[in-house]
């Protein structure tokens, strides 16, 4: 089977990236696999959409260091390929919120292209439509009230001051754009004097989101995957692990200073997943990472989940395996109703 997996840039990939992980995975299962960059893309006269993709020379790799360096060399094998003809799979792993400014023609090359590759009897995950959905954090209040913390997006000042003043004078305020913690503010009850400066920081990218303070948050918060809607589990271990914030920075992202811990999950964090199963299967979002603070989803990262070495490294179990098995079967899937299913339909099997 041919797999192609979708990154921002192949120069700014790293080792430990789980794009990277599952590419690693697919050929040591006998896969051929290409990456792609969103500038990678092309649309052609005959209605094809080709890409320049990098490939390896080698048919096992035990390390991603290797894979990585022979991609990113010049040695790497550089192809033009027709994506409907000549990949099976393509997987849109490319983060839109890091393609900012001058690169904010790449955040959905991804869903542009992938579109049309569909077309061709290309599997595309996640859902190139879905993920369209998804582009900025209004997405995530389309899910039950039940999961969410409370929460208003505006820009105005005066709105927010109130709804602080609801709370109790604690809340969150973050970019309604954006992910790993940048322009994210705690707001304490002694604050509310300086909300007006902090909100005009966040105003800067737009709009911005005010949510209810989980006191939960101050434990860090869990990462649990789910792949075809349902928590992932492999060798009977969850894909899942915890972050820790340090001292007094209420971020628990790992590059804003958070450390990994082992996750326990538990029914509460299973009840959320059921929870939030039928928008997901809906919107054919194949991999995803939510992360959890107590009985509350704080995000629902949908374009590229990363962690699962993370969680490897904990559970002692290698996840990408699950997912590049659960690739093979959707693959053999439209082979034997010749590519009768739509997207969507094939996330759910």
């Amino acid at each position: 089977m041919k797999f192609g997996f979708m990154v921002n840039d192949v120069r700014t990939e790293e080792p430990g990236y789980t794009t990277m992980r599952l590419a690693i995975a697919a050929i040591n299962r006998g896969h051929q696999v290409f990456i792609i960059g969103a500038g990678d893309f092309g649309y052609a006269a005959d209605d094809y959409i080709i890409a320049r993709a990098y490939s390896a020379g080698k048919k096992k790799y035990t390390s991603s260091e290797v894979y990585l360096r022979e991609i990113q060399s010049k040695q790497a094998n550089v192809e033009h390929i027709r994506v409907g003809d000549d990949l099976d799979i393509l997987m849109l792993r490319s983060d839109p919120s890091t393609d900012t400014g001058f690169r904010s023609w790449a955040q959905s090359s991804g869903i542009i292209f992938g579109r049309v590759a569909m077309r061709h009897g290309v599997i595309v995950l996640n859902d190139p439509n879905g993920l369209a959905k998804a582009m900025n954090k209004m997405y995530f209040q389309l899910f039950p009230e039940e999961v969410r913390p409370r929460t208003i997006i505006t820009r105005d000042k005066a709105e927010i001051r109130k709804f602080a003043k609801e709370q109790g004078g604690n809340i969150v305020l973050k970019p309604l754009q954006g992910s790993g913690g940048i322009g994210v503010f705690l707001v304490r009850k002694d604050d509310l004097s300086n909300i007006n400066q902090m909100v005009e920081s966040v105003c800067r990218d737009g709009y911005v989101i005010a949510q209810e303070y989980l006191p939960d948050a101050a434990e860090g918060d869990t990462r649990l995957f789910l792949m075809n809607g349902l928590p992932l589990r492999y060798k009977g271990k969850y894909a899942a692990f915890r972050r820790v914030r340090e001292g007094d920075d209420m971020r628990s992202n790992i590059h804003a200073g958070g450390k990994l811990r082992q996750a326990t999950i538990t029914d509460t964090h299973l009840r959320i997943a059921e929870i939030v199963r039928p928008k997901l299967v809906q919107d054919g979002m194949f991999l995803v990472g939510l992360d959890i603070v107590g009985d509350k989803l704080m995000e629902i990262n949908v374009f590229s989940p990363g962690g699962l070495g993370s969680a490897q490294k904990f559970e002692k179990a290698n996840f990408t395996h699950a997912v590049i098995e659960a690739l093979e079967r959707k693959v053999e899937y439209m082979k034997f109703y010749r590519r009768n299913f739509d997207n969507v339909d094939m996330y759910t099997l």
